[in-house]
C-alpha cells in the first residue's frame, strides 16, 4: 500500500506539531505534513523551532518552500537528520508574500530550476523527496503545461507528486479565493497518472467525504485531505480501517481524543510552558455538529481562563457537552 495513499495537507499556521499530534490520535496511518517552513529559516538558526516534532507524529513529511538547490539540500538534510519520513518541495502556494520569496506555485514557470532543486535534495538524503505542485497557473489550462513540468521534475529523479487539482492565479485573488475560485479539474490529475504510470500521483482539492476518497482511488494512487481536515478531523475516524489496512482504530470517540489532548497539554506546559491554548485551537472542530459544541468551543477559546491548568478547563468545557439544552 502506498504510504501516500491518505494524508492531511500542509497548511500554514494550522498544521503545526500540536495539530499533528491531535490529527495522529485519530489516524494512526495517514501520512501527516508540516506547515511549509522556509529553506533558509532551518540552516540560518531557526532548525529546533522549526523542525522539532512528537515521535507519535510518524509518519511525518516535512515540506520546504524555497527556489535555491544549495540551500533546499542543506534544509533536507536537517529534516532528515531530525528523523522526518518525507521530504516535500512546495510549488503550490499562491500568496504573494512566497512568490516574492521566489518559491510556492511561481515556480511552476520554472521546472529546470525545481528539477535543480529536487536532484539536490535526492544527493544528500535518502529519504523520498516529492513535489506538491497545481495543475497550472494563472489562466493558462493546458495540459501540456502541467505534464511537461511533471516530467522535467520526474527526469530529476522525483517519484512522487501530489497534485492540487485547481490552477493557481499569481495575481488579482487572495490565497483563500484561490482554494474556491479556480474550477477543480480532476480529470488532468487523472490524465497525469494515466499518462506517468510509473509514478506515485496523489490528489488534493476539495475533498470532503470518504465517499470522494474512495471514487478518487479509483484514479490516483492517494488522496490528500486539507481543511475539511481540520475543520471536522473525526471525519478520519475511519480512514485506517476503511482505506489503510488497520484492524482498529486508536480510540473510539470523540470523548477519548479530547482526554488525551487534555494530558498532552498538561505534558507540554510541564516540558516547553506551551500554553493550553495554543494546543486547544486545533481541536475545536472535534465535536462538530454535537449538542453543545458552540459553547465547547468558546471555552476552550476564552482566554480569560488561560491561568487554569488544561484539566480545569476541560471540565468545564465537557459540561456544556453534557448539560446545554436541545434547541442549543
Amino acid at each position: 500500500m502506498s504510504p501516500w495513499r491518505l494524508s492531511v495537507a500542509p497548511m500554514i499556521d494550522w498544521t503545526d506539531r500540536h495539530c499533528r499530534f491531535f490529527h495522529r490520535l485519530i489516524t494512526q496511518r495517514a501520512l501527516l505534513y508540516t506547515e511549509m517552513v522556509n529553506a533558509g529559516a532551518i540552516v540560518y538558526g531557526g532548525t529546533e523551532r522549526h523542525l522539532r516534532f512528537n515521535a507519535e507524529e510518524h509518519p511525518v513529511a516535512l515540506q520546504l518552500g524555497g527556489s535555491e538547490p544549495e540551500r533546499l539540500a542543506q534544509a533536507a538534510r536537517l529534516g532528515e537528520q531530525w528523523g522526518y519520513d518525507e521530504i516535500n518541495l512546495n510549488c503550490g502556494c499562491p500568496s504573494e508574500r512566497v512568490q516574492r520569496g521566489a518559491f510556492g506555485a511561481c515556480l511552476m514557470a520554472e521546472p529546470q530550476l525545481v528539477a535543480d532543486g529536487v536532484k539536490a535534495m535526492l544527493d544528500v538524503v535518502s529519504v523520498p523527496v516529492t513535489v506538491k505542485h497545481r495543475i497550472g497557473i494563472d489562466k493558462e489550462e493546458s495540459y501540456a503545461f502541467v505534464r511537461d513540468f511533471l516530467g522535467t521534475v520526474a527526469d530529476a529523479g522525483c517519484r512522487v507528486f501530489i497534485v492540487h487539482a485547481r490552477n493557481a492565479w499569481l495575481k488579482g485573488l487572495s490565497p483563500k479565493e484561490n482554494r474556491e475560485i479556480p474550477p477543480l479539474r480532476y480529470e488532468v490529475v487523472y490524465q497525469l497518472k494515466r499518462d506517468f504510470p510509473q509514478l506515485t500521483i496523489a490528489l488534493n482539492g476539495g475533498v470532503t467525504t470518504d465517499e470522494q476518497i474512495a471514487t478518487h482511488l479509483q484514479h490516483v494512487d492517494g488522496v490528500m485531505v486539507g481543511r475539511e481536515a481540520y475543520h471536522r478531523p473525526w471525519l478520519m475516524r475511519e480512514w485506517d480501517t476503511r482505506f489503510l489496512g488497520a484492524a482498529s482504530a486508536l480510540h473510539t470517540t470523540p470523548d477519548e481524543v479530547e482526554a488525551a489532548m487534555v494530558d498532552y497539554m498538561a505534558r507540554e506546559a510541564a516540558a516547553h510552558g506551551t500554553p493550553w491554548y495554543a494546543i486547544a485551537r486545533h481541536m475545536l472542530g472535534l465535536h462538530h455538529g454535537r449538542r453543545g459544541a458552540r459553547l465547547w468551543r468558546q471555552v476552550w477559546s476564552d482566554h480569560k481562563l488561560k491561568t487554569l491548568p488544561a484539566h480545569e478547563v476541560w471540565a468545564i468545557a465537557k459540561a456544556h457537552l453534557e448539560e446545554v439544552p436541545v434547541e442549543a
